[in-house]
């Protein structure tokens, strides 16, 4: 009996062309989505517990939902070479990558537009321009390594922006009127969930209450 054809997980395994340094530059650059999602979103939960973030992270999970509903209805078959890539058996429309990377820009443009969380940045557009170059580096990375079409990504990118701002404003205008009775639940108490959006400075804030904290302390010992 033939042992059955191996599959990849294709969570982190991204190929290019032996030696070609620029394939290999944009086959780590396809890999944000990863390194924000584990790297990222997962740390801030486990250090910080934002609702805003959470919310975020959820909007983006939603978001990937959506593409795999897409792909699996449209059924677009990715470019010719998904053979060498071994990616035949999935589809190309729109592109997951391309719609992960332009819903993080522009949820987090918006963040920071609207001052939550970096109301104390000034150059917000400085801040801004990591978050779209590495949207656009993203789209063109899945192209050059030949895992999509150009029609594919830009699918990807229009929905991404769509989906990131519709999210934007149903949590900015319905759910966030719940942050203080997600706070005051069960699972709020439980988990120490908090929203400090309406702190200008949360880092200056921290900073004072934890030397407050230890000088306290330090009274309270002597």
């Amino acid at each position: 009996m033939p042992n059955p054809p191996l599959k990849a997980v294709t969570l982190t395994h991204v190929r290019y062309h032996k030696g070609d340094r620029l394939g290999h530059f944009l086959a780590w650059v396809s890999l944000v989505p990863v390194f924000i999602s584990l790297g990222g979103f997962f740390t801030h939960f486990v250090f910080r517990r934002e609702l805003h973030c959470m919310f975020f992270a959820l909007g983006l999970i939603i978001s990937q939902f959506i593409n795999e509903i897409i792909k699996s209805s449209v059924q677009q078959a990715r470019p010719e070479t998904c053979a060498l890539l071994e990616m035949c058996d999935s589809h190309g429309w729109p592109s997951s990558h391309s719609q992960y990377m332009f819903f993080f820009a522009v949820y987090f443009t918006l963040l920071t537009v609207e001052g939550i969380g970096l109301s104390q940045v000034k150059n917000k557009w400085a801040v801004n321009f990591c978050p779209w170059s590495l949207a656009v580096l993203t789209m063109f990375s899945r192209v050059y390594l030949g895992y999509h079409t150009v029609a594919q990504v830009f699918a990807g990118a229009a929905l991404g922006v769509f989906l990131g701002a519709c999210w934007f404003w149903v949590v900015n205008n319905v759910i966030y009127e719940y942050f203080p009775v997600i706070e005051e639940s069960k699972f709020g108490r439980m988990f120490y969930v908090k929203d400090t959006s309406h702190i200008k400075n949360v880092l200056k804030f921290e900073y004072d209450n934890a030397r407050a904290a230890r000088k306290n302390m330090a009274d309270k010992a002597n």
